[in-house]
């Protein structure tokens, strides 16, 4: 990358916090990390600060944690004087004021083949589907979410017994990977972009913890799809007909059937799922 460009880094989970990573391996240091604020997390809700932010400042680089991306903070960016910046997973929308605010634009990660699966859950979109393929995006930020241009492309197949805890760590890798390559070509204005087929796009939703429940009687096929989708983040579960709560610890896809191995009923420990049953 030219010296003279600046670059500021938005991201806030461990998929950021990663891309950051192998990004300071290549030499593409930001001048400014922004992240969301320090939350509530675990039993105690301890207020902790995010993968990207504990990254950040272990290897002394500002970090700016605003509440909303308001006047005000577009303001405190700007004083850093970048002349572009990348997003990875960061949480919020940006205006187009702060887009503006970057003269050679903003580039964003997004972990499918756009225009398929715009939105915050592509990955868990892609496994719930049942796809076969899905890949990684660069594109260049405009105001809708996930509509700019494509920068660059690659696609990946899905292994058949793949779940999110797999998949994630190599689309992440492929992610930085591609930005890495895609970036000097891009200062350098060598890169085409282009532009999205907007009538076929289609929309990856934000998770809720009851799109985690499946039932039994469901196909084996719906309720492994839901596994691996969600197996990473919020998870499986099942009611027993007298209204308890079952987590799904772990589970495969054996001969067409969807085997559940380890669970956690509400109140108690883990168990396997045999020990469950004979209960």
């Amino acid at each position: 990358m030219p010296p003279q460009l600046k670059f500021a880094y938005f991201g806030t989970p461990k998929v950021a916090r990663d891309t950051l990573a192998m990004l300071s391996e290549r030499g593409y240091v930001p001048e400014v990390v922004i992240t969301a604020p320090d939350a509530p997390r675990g039993r105690g809700l301890v207020l902790t600060p995010s993968e990207t932010r504990t990254f950040a400042e272990e290897r002394g680089l500002p970090v700016l944690t605003p509440e909303k991306l308001d006047a005000g903070a577009i303001e405190e960016i700007g004083r850093f004087g970048c002349d572009f910046a990348i997003c990875v997973a960061y949480g919020k929308i940006f205006p187009e004021e702060l887009i503006a605010a970057f003269p050679r634009g903003v580039l964003n990660v997004h972990y499918s083949l756009l225009p398929k699966y715009r939105g915050a859950t592509p990955l868990e979109a892609a496994l719930l589907a049942g796809d076969t393929e899905t890949g990684v995006t660069v594109q260049k930020m405009v105001k809708e979410l996930d509509a700019g241009d494509i920068l660059a492309q690659e696609a990946v197949t899905i292994g058949p017994a793949e779940t999110a805890k797999e998949l994630r760590p190599r689309l992440i890798a492929l992610g930085a990977r591609l930005l890495a390559d895609i970036l000097p070509k891009y200062l350098a204005d060598v890169v085409t972009a282009v532009p999205q087929d907007h009538a076929r796009a289609t929309r990856a939703r934000k998770l809720q913890k009851e799109d985690g429940l499946l039932s039994l009687g469901d196909a084996a096929e719906t309720n492994w799809n839901k596994y691996r989708a969600f197996v990473d983040s919020i998870g499986t579960y099942f009611f027993t007909p007298d209204g308890n709560r079952v987590k799904i610890v772990t589970a495969s896809f054996k001969n067409g059937e969807f085997v559940i191995e380890r669970v956690i009923p509400e109140g108690k420990r883990e168990m396997s799922y045999a020990d469950f049953v004979r209960k």
